[in-house]
């Protein structure tokens, strides 16, 4: 029942070219940096990967980027990485671009096991381009199908050895529903402690989900813009 690997090579040492990622992370706060890291270093490629952002150049997701290993990103927002710019500019990467809100839906519904739903969302715009539309309730709505993965790569605050999760504030953000709408969900926690430490009702993700743990270490926490008032 001890899920705790001893590295995150070790975790992700299956994860094969061609495979659909999920990755937990709001701009840079709450990345996976040991699993992006250990990733970067095994060198797959063609990689799907499905995030909020891409992470910029030189941080987060855009290591992966930057090291041409993804195929295709679905995401909701890139406009912090000019590397990702480059490359969709000069196709030389596939660009899936949903609203921020459909795209954790899209997820939720994922790992559900529904296969899609209707959304006002983006009804009439390029996002609608290319699906089924309905009007329901008086209003256009477009039909977004789930998404799923073979691997989900997330870090939370703590966990414990059977796989129950804890998150810290904004960098809970996707990571609850990547961790039900992947085949293989790993972990990476800064905190890892025996079963029972955790309080029941403080649980965000039950251990049944998880399949591997890794204890994370030397964070960075990057910050994606540092801004400082004059003295």
């Amino acid at each position: 029942m001890n899920k705790v690997f001893e590295s995150a090579a070790a975790a992700v040492a299956d994860v094969q070219d061609g495979a659909v990622i999920m990755s937990g992370g709001f701009g840079l706060c709450g990345n996976p940096e040991n699993l992006i890291a250990a990733l970067l270093a095994k060198g797959v490629r063609e990689l799907t990967v499905i995030s909020n952002n891409c992470g910029t150049a030189e941080r987060g997701l855009g290591v992966l980027l930057k090291g041409h290993q993804v195929k295709k990103m679905i995401a909701s927002y890139v406009g912090e990485n000019k590397e990702f710019e480059r490359q969709f500019l000069s196709k030389e990467i596939e660009v899936e671009l949903t609203p921020q809100g459909t795209l954790a839906e899209r997820i939720r519904a994922g790992g559900a096991g529904i296969g899609g739903f209707f959304t006002p969302t983006g009804a009439g715009t390029q996002v609608a381009q290319g699906k089924e539309t309905r009007v329901l309730d008086g209003r256009e709505m477009i039909f977004e199908t789930g998404l799923k993965a073979d691997f989900a790569i997330v870090r939370a605050w703590k966990a414990d050895t059977f796989g129950n999760l804890v998150f810290r504030k904004t960098a809970r953000n996707f990571s609850p529903v990547m961790c039900t709408a992947a085949k293989v969900t790993i972990v990476e926690a800064e905190h890892i402690v025996k079963p029972g430490e955790i309080d029941p009702d403080q649980v965000h993700v039950p251990g049944i989900y998880v399949k591997r743990i890794v204890q994370g270490r030397d964070y960075q926490k990057w910050i994606e813009k540092r801004t400082v008032r004059a003295a």
